[in-house]
């Protein structure tokens, strides 16, 4: 049996995300959600989906010290997924998120602290490359840090790239083998198409896909003219980040993901200290991590572009932290 936490399972990724938990998690699970607001809500719609997960709800104000219920949520979990925060709008940029949503990982990450120091740990609050930083920084200042169990959730860019390249080549994208290594945002993720297992790219198919997933948020957020980011698809991405946590704390071998991780503390050589690499999960979190793949001559370029900004965003996340 696992227990899994959603902190923000009222919010627009929150709800479809802790929908696709209550439906897949293994029987005998226990899937924990808590938000702020409107969370009695989406427990009670939830409640009626007939699986084998049992379900707890938890609702209320972080700042309140006399209100115990993230307490309650969060005691005894084995995973928390973090997707609270607020969404980008048109024309933000993920900077422009940083200082509320920040604030709002700090928070939960303090209540992680006090009870479930040994859980595995999912950050999708944005802008991941600065929010991970945080975490960080908190669970060290309390001495409870283990980077083997501290992820960015940066599966969507992968699940993106996997979707263009099965669209462009007709083939099933499920099945298509592709890394997206760097950071989560436009400028610092490099798909990695030169070591596509089986399939094989024009210059101008490469440029393109590339494109296509550095600019995939954008898209979206401009599609719903304001009324949000993508929620959906990253919903579906956090829930496979999840499920792989959830095979590989049950022993099953070779789970691998992309995440972005403290590759420094892990004992790993990046560009910068925090970077998203091809990782396989094991019980306690990070078993294995594979090393940055010999890249192309304009993978190289990326690679250039990203670190610069990549190393800005971390340095962003560290300095929040110094001034709390």
């Amino acid at each position: 049996m696992v227990k899994v936490v959603v902190c923000g399972a009222a919010g627009g990724i929150g709800q479809p995300l802790s929908m696709l938990l209550k439906a897949q998690l293994p029987y005998g699970s226990v899937l924990a959600l808590y938000d702020v607001v409107n969370a009695l809500g989406v427990g009670a719609d939830l409640g009626h989906i007939n699986t084998g997960v049992k379900l707890e709800t938890y609702l209320g104000d972080m700042k309140n010290a006399n209100n115990a219920e993230i307490d309650k949520a969060l005691k005894g979990a084995d995973i928390v997924i973090i997707p609270a925060g607020v969404p980008r709008k048109p024309g933000m940029t993920r900077d422009d998120l940083f200082k509320i949503n920040a604030g709002i990982v700090r928070d939960l990450i303090e209540a992680v602290v006090r009870n479930c120091p040994n859980a595995m740990v999912g950050i999708i609050t944005n802008p991941v490359n600065s929010t991970v930083p945080v975490a960080a920084e908190i669970l060290k200042k309390h001495g409870v840090y283990n980077p083997k169990r501290l992820f960015g959730v940066s599966t969507l860019d992968i699940q993106r790239a996997q979707t263009f390249i099965g669209e462009l080549k007709g083939v099933d994208p499920a099945k298509v083998q592709v890394d997206v290594i760097g950071g989560h945002s436009p400028e610092t993720m490099i798909p990695v198409l030169s070591k596509v297992h089986g399939i094989t790219f024009t210059e101008e198919e490469i440029k393109k896909i590339t494109h296509d997933v550095k600019e995939a948020g954008t898209v979206v957020v401009n599609a719903k003219q304001g009324a949000g980011s993508a929620t959906l698809s990253m919903a579906f991405a956090g829930a496979r980040f999840v499920f792989s946590l959830v095979r590989a704390l049950n022993g099953e071998s070779g789970v691998v993901e992309c995440t972005y991780i403290d590759a420094l503390s892990n004992g790993i050589t990046t560009p910068t200290p925090y970077f998203g690499l091809s990782v396989e999960l094991g019980k306690e979190g990070i078993a294995k991590i594979h090393p940055i793949p010999a890249l192309s001559a304009f993978e190289q370029e990326q690679m250039k572009e990203a670190v610069v900004a990549l190393q800005a965003n971390i340095e962003t996340g560290v300095k929040f932290m110094q001034g709390s």
